[in-house]
């Protein structure tokens, strides 16, 4: 369809308001549902003029399958003349007459992937950021149900899709409405995006996470104006910065597939901003959400693929946080030799990193508390497999975390002293174990992170078949309280 062939939907079918919610919130088989019933199309006809088969279109209107790719969105809206705002995306091509600065932009040939995957192009990130803020703002109860059932991409589907951080961003065909943000506001936007990563680190959980996604709508809007171009280098750096953090906080949240998808787009941002250590951070990042979800084998993928792209441009500090990323997969994969050799280069690179390195602020964080608490909490991972051999060591590495950060370190904080309760009842303390548990909760209740509230799910069964002892028994009535309030 060129811009000239009418929608084969009537503008009162689009003006209806069960039609527009659906639409709002992806939900494509209410959509394809109600464009049957009040749009007159069958299901072949929706499948031709979206690019679908119709059998596709089927699963989709069946429920079996969900359109998550950011291709078909955009198929699906030119295919149907939706009107991009409806979608959360950005004006279409065809959208000319209401916006005449893209009138004379249709896609150049070869622009659309095979796959169902966006390109890496700088303006196709925009698009991105601006359709995952939109949805997210305006995201309901239903929705949020739904994305919290949405399960992150693993296997080859992911680590295909990422193929494109090694090669060279692809230039912008055209240009868009002229921009005239300066430095100044390029700076301020910058604070930002650091206060909000300092709030998200320490603190963790998703309460700012509607101000993140503001900010990131923001600088999505900015975007895409065209920019001077070391202004538009520094708004994609921010933008990476952003959506980084939003992931952390989908992630947080329970939000497992949103957490991916932000992470994805600040991949891309980072990669059209030209900062392939920040990059390099996402990936690990990505490792870290793959190791959560047990998929060792993709995360070493993902460490590998940030260590590659990264190789030139990469400081000791953040050099030693992919190793210790590196050591936490090889210990998964129970190859403890792997794990050591691994945790050996993150302590020589540490080593190497001065206090006064220019290395980005967002890498100060990783010091010698944060090698021993993840070096700690990968021996406690392979303590509950063989807990003589590894226990009292990782609570030895625990131990050194807890004396370098105290409370102040929020999350991380309230992470080790559950890492450290669990190597007690590991190693047959159970009174230590006991009084490691309570501080553990009292740390708890100063975050608002999930991923704490998780690993204190895990350390209740703990607590469970000790009942003639009283502080075992107050340890478990304290999490139980803790994670029901």
């Amino acid at each position: 369809m060129d811009a000239t062939t009418p929608g084969l939907l009537s503008p009162d079918v689009l003006d209806r308001a069960d039609v527009r919610a659906a639409l709002i919130e992806h939900d494509f088989a209410a959509v394809f549902t109600l464009i049957k019933k009040w749009g007159g199309l069958s299901q072949n006809r929706i499948a031709s003029a979206c690019q679908l088969t119709p059998g596709k279109v089927s699963t989709i209107i069946n429920r079996s399958q969900r359109v998550t790719s950011f291709e078909v969105v955009c198929r699906i809206a030119d295919g149907l003349r939706v009107p991009g705002s409806l979608l959360g995306l950005a004006p279409r091509p065809w959208e000319g007459a209401h916006h005449p600065a893209q009138q004379d932009q249709p896609d150049a040939p070869g622009d659309r992937p095979d796959a169902d995957e966006i390109p890496w192009r700088p303006d196709a990130t925009v698009d991105l950021a601006t359709h995952l803020t939109r949805s997210d703002l305006v995201m309901d109860r239903r929705a949020l149900t739904r994305a919290l059932a949405g399960a992150a991409v693993t296997g080859a589907a992911l680590l295909d899709s990422l193929e494109g951080w090694l090669v060279p961003a692809a230039s912008v065909p055209g240009q868009r409405r002229p921009g005239r943000l300066g430095m100044r506001e390029v700076e301020e936007l910058e604070t930002t995006a650091r206060a909000f990563r300092q709030w998200d680190h320490r603190y963790g959980g998703g309460l700012r996470r509607k101000a993140v996604l503001g900010q990131l709508a923001e600088v999505s809007g900015a975007l895409d104006d065209h920019q001077a171009p070391a202004v538009a280098d520094r708004l994609y750096r921010v933008m990476a910065q952003l959506a980084g953090t939003a992931a952390t906080m989908a992630w947080d949240s329970g939000l497992q597939r949103r957490a991916q998808d932000y992470y994805r787009l600040a991949l891309r941002a980072a990669h059209a901003g030209g900062d392939v250590v920040f990059g390099a951070n996402v990936l690990a990042g990505m490792a870290r959400q793959m190791l959560y979800r047990d998929r060792p084998d993709d995360a070493l993928q993902l460490i590998h693929l940030a260590q590659e792209g990264a190789r030139d441009g990469i400081g000791p500090r953040a050099r030693a946080m992919l190793h210790t990323r590196e050591a936490w997969a090889y210990a998964a994969q129970g190859r403890f030799a792997g794990f050591q050799r691994a945790t050996t280069k993150a302590a020589e690179d540490l080593a190497d990193a001065g206090a006064d390195d220019d290395e980005p602020y967002w890498i100060a964080y990783f010091d010698e508390a944060e090698l021993a608490g993840v070096t700690g909490g990968r021996l406690l991972d392979l303590a509950r497999t063989d807990p003589r051999r590894h226990a009292t060591h990782a609570a030895d590495e625990i131990r050194t975390a807890l004396a370098f950060r105290g409370p102040e370190a929020g999350r991380s904080h309230a992470l080790d002293r559950i890492g450290l309760a669990e190597c007690q009842f590991l190693a047959g303390d159970i009174r230590a174990a006991a009084a490691e548990t309570t501080l553990a909760v009292q740390a708890a209740r100063g975050t608002q992170s999930g991923r704490v509230r998780a690993q204190l799910g895990q350390l209740y069964p703990y607590t469970v078949g000790h009942s003639a002892s009283r502080p075992v028994r107050e340890a478990r009535d304290s999490i139980r309280d803790l994670l029901s309030s």
